[in-house]
């Protein structure tokens, strides 16, 4: 879990966050059970038995995997160690999808390579009803290629929150109420990428990927999915009672919730579609929402 550069009082209330929430911890999935590879196989390595993975990146190709089944609401954990060293160029992602066209939904976390030295950013997206293009950065404030963390997605009725380590980094509402398409009528898959993305991804596509440094490599453990599954859905994802992820501790962030979530977008935040005028001279509904 990582601590370092949060406040005392965050550091201590992470650690009451992890215990509390470690009730909700589904078994780790099996990735030969449970995930398929997508592409490039040749650049996959299961290892512990299947339960952790390797994926490669070389100029000859990225790879990619995703879940045998799709979902509908719930929480999804990866721990993720990131590619180390000189990374620009590079993307790592882990999303959920629902892999249709013109009304795809999907939550994106994007993990952007980063000369050495410089901080490792992650981009977070929200598609709903087709409708994307709402970006947000955030410097991380550690170093993701060291050790292993834990990036979630909480997907329920009411908000989807993108946490990293138990921090919130990222909440979209439910606003259905005000116009604001809500992806909440799709089951989505569990998907997971490395790939050559140096057209964009570092300085707007101005650091290009030094191969001499390749192969890149990220690596997945401890994959958790407490949700519904296609098999449940809707007659049990429809309802909130038997669900823990629909009750209301979890509706909205909680008061230390709250806090770590306000630290991140003051401290380490550098990139939201909500305060890009260029593109949106009136922000969007949705950025006027809060949490």
């Amino acid at each position: 879990m990582a601590t370092r550069g949060l406040p005392l009082f965050f550091t201590l209330s992470l650690v009451y966050l992890c215990k509390m929430l470690s009730f909700a911890m589904a078994k780790p999935a099996n990735f030969a059970r449970d995930f398929r590879i997508t592409w490039a196989g040749s650049h996959i390595t299961e290892l512990n038995n299947g339960s952790s993975l390797q994926l490669l990146l070389d100029q000859s190709s990225g790879c990619g995997f995703a879940s045998r089944n799709k979902f509908m609401f719930g929480r999804v954990s990866m721990k993720i160690k990131l590619i180390a060293g000189d990374s620009a160029g590079t993307v790592t992602a882990f999303y959920l999808s629902s892999e249709t066209d013109k009304v795809r939904d999907e939550l994106d976390f994007e993990f952007l390579g980063n000369r050495s030295g410089h901080p490792y950013t992650v981009q977070t997206n929200v598609y709903s009803h087709g409708k994307g293009d709402r970006e947000q950065r955030v410097n991380l404030w550690f170093d993701p290629s060291s050790d292993f963390h834990t990036y979630s997605i909480l997907w329920n009725h009411h908000h989807i929150v993108f946490f990293v380590d138990a921090v919130p980094i990222r909440v979209y509402k439910n606003n259905e109420a005000k116009g604001v398409a809500y992806p909440n009528a799709q089951p989505m898959g569990i998907y997971s990428t490395i790939w050559n993305a140096d057209d964009w991804a570092t300085r707007g596509g101005l650091e290009k990927i030094d191969w001499s440094s390749a192969p890149f490599y990220a690596y997945y453990k401890d994959i958790d999915i407490e949700a519904c599954s296609t098999s449940d859905w809707p007659s049990h994802c429809t309802t909130t009672a038997s669900n823990w992820w629909d009750t209301p501790s979890y509706q909205q962030l909680g008061p230390v919730q709250a806090r770590l979530y306000r630290w991140v977008r003051m401290n380490h935040m550098v990139y939201d579609y909500c305060s890009d005028k260029s593109r949106y001279p009136v922000p969007p509904t949705e950025c006027l929402a809060g949490i």
